[in-house]
């Protein structure tokens, strides 16, 4: 071999070296726990993009002007186990009919009806293939898609929009989706559903009342759901709500044996990522929740996701 050709080789060996030890989580060294990195952390070292708290993540690009009003996409498509949340899958094509049974649709077109947002929804995937058409939309909602929700069209069209500065929100089970697919799982806050424990109540304790998807939030408050397990936990978010495992009174294991994440048990979360905002929660297992029928939290639930998807439109100060 030539001095030369070895020299190449060498480097390139020390590049791979490099690069896939740059992708080992964050979270990893980290007992499992979330981490919340301050207001000035720049995150390179994980996924391969800038991601955190700080701002300068953002892509600022003028490709959303509030003059044309705020809408979001509900995309709800399962491959794999389907909430009872979501009702009967929906037809082809953006906005099929809906039936009484697509209750957490239907809850977000009601949340953007009574607060001045145009809301369209879709599980077909062929709706978010085109990066220039989901740039109509101030945010994606993920609403419990599972396991392989998009073709390659469109995870590619998510990643151009996203670093052009696109909102995304990441309700529930869009934690179960897209497993492989290492730029998802950063856009999730370098998290990923693992199991969870008995559907049961517990106290959430808001752990900052700055951000607009807190700030009107008791410090605790009582709430009910599957409280998910998480491998990995977020890291370099900044964690909005946790539970308190101590108010489990059905225990904290997973149906698959996780013991729990201790005294940091993180539920909702936000992030600057590859350009975009992304703003996620693990709640929202319970249909009444988008039905209207009254249940322990609900309200406070409602005024949670609402100020989180209004921040990821850039419609109010996002992740403070």
């Amino acid at each position: 071999m030539s001095p030369r050709r070895s020299t190449l080789l060498g480097a390139a060996l020390v590049a791979t070296v490099l690069l896939l030890g740059a992708a080992v989580p964050t979270s990893a060294h980290n007992g499992g726990k979330p981490e919340d990195h301050g207001a000035h952390n720049l995150g390179y070292s994980d996924y391969g993009v800038c991601r955190g708290t700080n701002p300068d993540c953002y892509h600022d690009w003028g490709n959303f002007d509030p003059a044309n009003g705020y809408r979001v996409l509900v995309y709800s498509r399962t491959v794999g186990p389907r909430h009872a949340h979501l009702g009967p899958a929906l037809g082809p094509g953006l906005n099929p009919p809906l039936t009484e049974a697509n209750a957490a649709v239907n809850g977000l077109r009601k949340l953007g009806a009574d607060n001045n947002f145009a809301v369209d929804w879709t599980e077909d995937v062929a709706q978010l293939s085109s990066a220039g058409s989901l740039r109509r939309y101030n945010a994606i909602i993920f609403m419990s898609t599972t396991r392989d929700a998009l073709d390659d069209n469109a995870q590619t069209a998510l990643m151009q929009y996203i670093r052009a500065g696109g909102g995304f929100v990441g309700i529930h089970n869009a934690f179960g989706t897209e497993y492989h697919w290492k730029w998802y799982e950063g856009l999730l806050g370098g998290a990923n559903f693992y199991d969870h424990g008995p559907y049961q109540p517990a106290v959430v304790r808001t752990e900052s009342r700055r951000d607009v998807s807190t700030e009107g939030l008791p410090r605790r408050w009582s709430f009910a759901d599957e409280w998910f397990n998480l491998i990995p936990a977020p890291s370099q978010v900044r964690v909005l709500a946790t539970v308190d495992e101590d108010t489990m009174l059905l225990g904290t294991t997973g149906n698959l044996g996780h013991p729990g994440h201790g005294d940091s048990h993180p539920l909702s979360w936000c992030q600057y990522y590859d350009g975009g905002r992304s703003w996620v929660t693990t709640l929202g297992h319970d249909v009444a929740l988008w039905t209207g029928t009254p249940t322990e939290g609900d309200s406070y639930f409602r005024a949670h996701l609402l100020g989180g998807i209004e921040s990821a439109m850039g419609r109010k100060p996002f992740c403070r």
